[in-house]
């Protein structure tokens, strides 16, 4: 019996009646698969016996790829000079790779030096990066994309630097749109926070994402760097294979609006122990939305639909 779960949609039946008849293809990254034996622009997987699919000598884009010797210690040959230069010169990954290494080496640490990361200037860069890359409306300020690059970027970035800097860092409760849930007559509950904390909310999650990502299983394909529901697709095809006849699906029921805040921050505080960094996590679940001119805050639930959102689930 196989159990998957990714958080998104799968392709349909008819996928996993033809899973015996479809050619083996090795996994790759960024939700491309190409034909075994070929080179991809994303991750390659080396494949052993059977399949097996996390031996040595792969390649990718990923911080998920930095290489820990044994528990308790970082391989020696991997030093941040030689790290900046297999991230050809990028500093963001060089601090997301030395971030995941560290995490991976001692499963007990708590990273008590992360803030700082957060307010620097090309993280912040980086972050506005992805945050145009995905567009996105306005939130309640009514400041879209458009208006942040008129207003300038750089003049932007270097005033959030300062306010988180100096703890005066606010954000603005985030837009409740309904859009159509995929299959129901329900709506699904959108929260679309401003720009500007669009930004914050992508910079904590450059930093954070690689000390959790660390310690997730395998069997685990949701909202992870270098993996998509294409990759849990071709899981289920390789046990099919190897003669499993059952797949279980499940799903947890407002799982966005559920989870509460206590018991979220005690997961976040099992590997970050900075004050700052967790008084800015409080602070953007407490934001709360605003809906029909009314402002809700609730002692769950994280607004789906914020950078930030995937990895807090």
């Amino acid at each position: 019996m196989v159990a998957a779960g990714t958080g998104e949609a799968l392709p349909g039946r008819s996928v996993l009646r033809l899973a015996r008849k479809t050619p083996f293809y090795n996994r790759c990254g960024a939700g491309k698969w190409v034909a075994a034996g070929r080179e991809s622009e994303a991750a390659v997987v080396p494949l052993g016996p059977a399949g097996q699919h996390n031996l040595r000598g792969g390649k990718g884009r990923c911080f998920v790829h930095a290489r820990v010797e044994r528990p308790g210690s970082v391989s020696a040959g991997v030093t941040a000079r030689s790290t900046l230069a297999a991230v050809r010169g990028d500093r963001v990954r060089a601090l997301q790779h030395a971030l995941y290494r560290a995490a991976k080496a001692d499963p007990d640490r708590r990273f008590h030096a992360l803030f700082d990361k957060i307010h620097r200037r090309d993280v912040l860069d980086r972050a506005w990066e992805d945050v145009r890359r995905n567009r996105g409306a306005a939130g309640i300020d009514r400041v879209s994309l458009a208006d942040a690059e008129q207003y300038g970027v750089s003049r932007l970035l270097s005033e959030l630097a300062v306010e988180l800097r100096e703890g005066r860092y606010r954000p603005l409760p985030a837009r409740r749109v309904f859009i159509p849930k995929p299959g129901t007559d329900e709506q699904r509950p959108l929260s679309i926070p401003a720009v500007r904390d669009r930004i914050v909310q992508a910079a904590a999650k450059i930093v954070l994402e690689p000390v959790f990502e660390a310690g997730f299983l395998p069997c685990s394909f949701g909202f992870r760097p270098g993996r998509s529901a294409h990759d849990a697709l071709q899981v289920l095809i390789d046990e099919s294979w190897r003669g499993r006849r059952w797949v279980v699906e499940t799903d947890i029921a407002n799982c966005f609006s559920a989870i509460p805040h206590d018991r979220l921050m005690r997961a976040i505080e099992e590997r970050v122990c900075d004050r700052a960094v967790l008084a800015l996590i409080r602070t953007l679940l407490r934001a709360g939305v605003m809906e029909d001119g009314s402002l809700r805050r609730s002692a769950s639930g994280t607004p789906q639909g914020g950078p930030l959102t995937p990895p807090a689930q």
